[in-house]
């Protein structure tokens, strides 16, 4: 995978170690927006996470267990898209989220296409995006892109207060892109 993906006012780059100040007061400002849809911010997110989820960011990228991005929009910080595998072999699922001053505005969409195209560079044979069928928006993005519902499921990961529990799975395809 490459380091940097883009160009023009969206960019996807590598996490750097000193962008977890910048990660942490983005998270906070996003809490709220984030917190129906993301587990990971249901207790708040100190400082420390964002230290630990960009160190972790270098360990997963060397095992090629996950290629996770800062989304840069006109050189500031405005969110994060990774590139998981965990779909199986020849898969990757794509994750995103964006601050709220972001949503309705591309961002996401442009982030996911430039990862969708990254993974068929690399060789994948699928990229999956899974989204609560409660989070619309969210799904309005694999719509875009010409994804197609392959199951409907519940969750494999813990169920927030937003959440119907019901979870989507979208997929494409290198033929499908």
């Amino acid at each position: 995978m490459r380091a940097r993906l883009g160009s023009g006012e969206v960019t996807l780059r590598r996490w750097r170690e000193q962008d977890a100040p910048a990660l942490h007061q983005v998270v906070q400002e996003s809490i709220e927006h984030l917190r129906p849809w993301m587990a990971w911010v249901s207790d708040g997110y100190p400082p420390e996470a964002a230290t630990a989820f960009i160190a972790s960011t270098a360990d997963d990228w060397v095992k090629g267990t996950a290629f996770n991005y800062a989304i840069v929009v006109s050189g500031r910080l405005a969110g994060a898209a990774s590139l998981m595998a965990r779909v199986g072999p020849g898969g990757l699922e794509l994750g995103y989220w964006l601050h709220p001053d972001q949503v309705g505005r591309g961002v996401a969409t442009r982030a996911a296409s430039l990862l969708v195209a990254e993974a068929f560079r690399a060789g994948a044979q699928r990229v999956e995006i899974v989204t609560d069928v409660a989070n619309t928006r969210s799904a309005a993005i694999p719509k875009r892109l010409g994804f197609t519902v392959v199951d409907r499921r519940p969750p494999q990961e813990p169920v927030t207060s937003g959440e119907d529990g019901l979870d989507v799975v979208w997929r494409l395809t290198p033929d499908r892109g």
